[in-house]
């Protein structure tokens, strides 16, 4: 069988993340697309901010020769023409899912490293390329895709994890705290969600009919399918409650179909991704090669 390789290709939709929830999809025409990047590479998971009239963009760029992600900045200007680009975050271990936000006059940015084990919070010392890592989170499970919100006076993380690929795609867990730094309580109900149809988050949570929503991967079909909107009718350090709504269509037209898994609010304009899937082979070779040039061990 040949191997299968996930390419992501990143988009700019000319929308609020509240209106394409209640149109229940993007709007193909209102979509701005990066251009795709080189072969057996991509830009996924893309979160970003306004800041002095750019839009400044994070995504996880990952190239299937390293198979090692580092987290990407690019800027874009009000027409949405990228300005510049860089890596600004490079660790030993995987990176990914570079959440990004404002709290309290700083900036911080929560990226995904599960393979580390650890979670951490960097704050931007020289915005947009400086990152300090300033707290690390322990949590019940190595956490992927940790998504903070700061709701009706408390923090809240959600995240999924667990032993096996079941627990990690379909174990929605949460975490309260008082303050960003923490400390964080693990909900005593997790995992208060287990659904691979929608558990691991892929956005940035938003307030609709006035409860907090939090986008969700559907990965029932295939890793990152589709993003569908997970409601929290209740949500307190008792009691989760929680309701989930279709799913989206993966917007069509550039050959892209066969998923889409984030879905990220930046006041105007949101952020997603989507995937076409390669499956000449090649991925088997990139692997070989790979594997040759790896020094041996003594």
């Amino acid at each position: 069988m040949p191997r299968r390789c996930d390419i992501w290709r990143v988009g700019i939709v000319r929308a609020p993340i509240e209106a394409i929830a209640a149109r229940g999809a993007a709007n193909p025409a209102a979509i701005t697309w990066l251009p795709e990047e080189p072969s057996f590479q991509f830009l996924a998971d893309p979160f970003g901010l306004w800041r002095d009239g750019a839009l400044h963009l994070f995504a996880e760029a990952y190239d299937y020769r390293t198979r090692h992600g580092v987290i990407d900045h690019i800027a874009l200007d009000a027409d949405l023409r990228s300005t510049a680009r860089e890596t600004v975050l490079r660790t030993p271990w995987h990176l990914s899912y570079p959440y990004v936000f404002e709290h309290e006059g700083e900036t911080w940015m929560l990226p995904e490293a599960h393979k580390s084990g650890a979670l951490t919070l960097y704050r931007a010392q020289d915005f947009p390329r400086g990152w300090e890592a300033s707290t690390s989170i322990t949590l019940d499970v190595a956490p992927i895709d940790a998504t903070p919100v700061q709701h009706e006076g408390r923090w809240w993380l959600f995240y999924t994890g667990g032993p096996d690929r079941a627990a990690r795609m379909g174990a929605l867990h949460c975490a309260w705290a008082e303050r960003l730094d923490g400390p964080w309580h693990p909900h005593p109900g997790n995992p208060i969600r287990q659904d691979i149809s929608g558990a691991r988050p892929g956005g940035t949570p938003f307030i609709r009919d006035g409860s907090l929503a939090l986008p969700v991967q559907d990965c029932s079909r295939t890793y990152g399918g589709a993003i569908r909107i997970l409601h929290f009718p209740r949500l307190d350090p008792d009691r989760v409650e929680t309701l989930l709504g279709p799913a989206m269509p993966v917007p069509a037209g550039i050959g892209y179909d066969e998923g889409c898994h984030t879905l990220a609010g930046c006041g105007p304009v949101s952020l997603i991704d989507v995937k076409r899937v390669d499956r000449s082979g090649r991925g088997w070779l990139i692997d070989l090669q790979r594997a040759i040039a790896r020094p041996a061990r003594p």
